[in-house]
């Protein structure tokens, strides 16, 4: 079988790593199980298609004023097959009935929507039901429906909706997801849809919801507020809307302590409560619609936004559907937004976006970047490791890729060593495995290796770097429904090499 094996090179920092300190000693036979031996392919909890999603509605406008777009190694690239390298996989994409430059009117979306479709990704249509946008301070009728009686109002906004989503459908493209209104904590199209009067509103979010049904009732429906953090704002909108008997799917929430002038340690435990809360009140499984931070703080934004994607992917029942961060591609310096997700001189993605990429909704690996309880003390967490002498070769140190730990290899005499994790319940097919490596050199052998998969053991030879360097693994044809990844040194005495953040993905 001809080993299909790719080696990609992106500079983060350099990390001196001339002097090994020992963590902990272990002394075992043989193997040694560290939280056990076995990894199923399923994470408990997780729904069984979780969104990583980005909303890219500037994106075309931005492609036509020729802005570009570069991927980590500073490669110029579709800007969506960078997000997708990047772990997403679903796109949002806002609509206006008829914007004055034409972006994300009906044509442009379903441009985009094709567009995303034929790359592969799921699609959230997110409707303002206005020609600009529509938040909780905004909700400003179309022009062409501004002197129309709110009898012809419900009649505006079905169909709209349905002629959008049917356009759609004609051109190949079903959403998975659509939201009648944006963020409508007051309501949506003042005067008439405000929460001042929630029996219209709850009316008009009726339309939208019949309309899309009318064209698929697969897809879903998403009614959408801001302030994730406040339950008790939360269980009010959704005891009117109840009340007034509206339809819909799933709760929508934005989650940004930065607008809220507070930090993610602070906002996401009142997050977690008010999503929990809100499918124990309603039945509904829940969705971040929208996330965001600042981005000149992109360590703050992977831990913040990475929390916020495992809080969610822990909801109760499965019932956490995704997150989708809004406008990551939107940098300041065209934008003039603050919390995009990439940077502004380099144009590339920031260490942000990494939150998709290397979390457990989105990743098969456990304990993925050696962060679990014990690490401090050296115990590695739901890895598995043998060493042909004492197990003093294997630990974990500071100086990770992302979080503070990362796995190390050294010793100061000759060894061999691995760790690894073995899948024995895994469902056949193609896997991609990656990690970020540094390496001293000098060792017989030193590779990422996938192996025991009813194929021809594939192996990544870790280059020598002082700089964090990502290696892949592509195209792991699995068959026998197993699969062990790893890490193995055989090396002489001193050489050393670490490893971080190991992501496997079924393609």
């Amino acid at each position: 079988m001809k080993r299909q094996v790719m080696l990609i090179v992106c500079t983060i920092f350099v990390t001196s790593c001339a002097v090994k300190e020992m963590v902990k000693v272990k002394t075992v036979q043989e193997v040694k199980q560290i939280g056990g031996v076995e990894t199923n392919l399923s994470v408990s909890g997780i729904a069984p298609f979780f969104a990583m999603g980005a909303d890219v509605g500037w994106l075309s406008k931005m492609e036509a004023q020729g802005q570009v777009f570069y991927n980590k190694l500073g490669v110029q690239e579709d800007c969506l097959q960078i997000l997708k390298e990047e772990g997403i996989n679903s796109i949002r994409l806002r609509a206006w009935v008829n914007p004055a430059d034409g972006f994300c009117g009906t044509p442009d979306i379903v441009r985009m929507a094709v567009r995303a479709k034929n790359m592969g990704f799921h699609l959230l249509i997110d409707f303002h039901y206005s020609d600009s946008w529509a938040d909780p301070g905004t909700q400003t009728k179309p022009a062409a429906w501004k002197n129309h009686s709110f009898p012809v109002l419900l009649n505006d906004v079905y169909n709209y909706t349905y002629h959008v989503i049917d356009t759609l459908k004609k051109n190949g493209v079903t959403p998975d997801w659509v939201e009648t209104g944006n963020e409508i904590s007051n309501g949506m199209l003042w005067p008439d849809g405000s929460t001042n009067n929630f029996s219209q509103l709850a009316q008009l979010i009726n339309k939208g919801y019949a309309a899309v049904k009318a064209v698929n009732p697969e897809i879903k429906v998403i009614v959408h507020l801001d302030k994730g953090d406040n339950n008790g704002f939360y269980v009010s909108f959704f005891n009117n809307l109840t009340t007034y008997g509206g339809n819909f799917d799933i709760i929508g929430m934005s989650c940004y302590p930065y607008w809220s002038n507070t930090t993610f340690s602070a906002y996401d435990p009142l997050l977690t409560s008010n999503m929990n809360d809100m499918v124990r009140r309603y039945g509904k499984p829940v969705i971040i619609a929208e996330i965001g931070n600042d981005s000149t703080k992109p360590q703050e934004t992977y831990y913040g936004v990475n929390d916020v994607i495992n809080r969610v992917s822990r909801v109760g029942n499965a019932q956490g559907l995704g997150v989708f961060y809004w406008e990551p591609e939107g940098y300041f310096s065209w934008s003039g937004y603050q919390l995009s997700c990439w940077d502004n001189t380099t144009k590339r993605p920031t260490l942000g976006m990494d939150a998709f990429l290397y979390n457990p909704a989105n990743n098969l690996m456990s304990n993925q970047d050696f962060e679990a309880a014990g690490a401090q003390s050296g115990t590695i967490t739901n890895w598995t490791l043998w060493s042909n002498n004492n197990y003093d070769a294997i630990y974990t140190e500071s100086g990770g890729y992302t979080g503070y730990y990362r796995l190390t290899h050294w010793k100061s005499t000759a060894y061999q060593a691995s760790t690894f994790q073995n899948f024995t319940n895994i469902t056949n097919g193609t896997y991609k495995l990656t990690a970020w490596v540094l390496n001293g050199g000098g060792q017989k052998t030193c590779q990422l290796y996938a192996k025991n998969f009813g194929n021809t053991e594939i192996d990544a030879p870790l280059p020598v770097t002082n700089s964090w360097t990502q290696i892949v693994i592509d195209n792991i044809q699995v068959t026998n429904n197993s699969l062990e990844v790893g890490l193995w040194s055989d090396a002489n005495a001193g050489n050393w090499c670490s490893m971080d953040n190991v992501y496997l993905q079924k393609k």
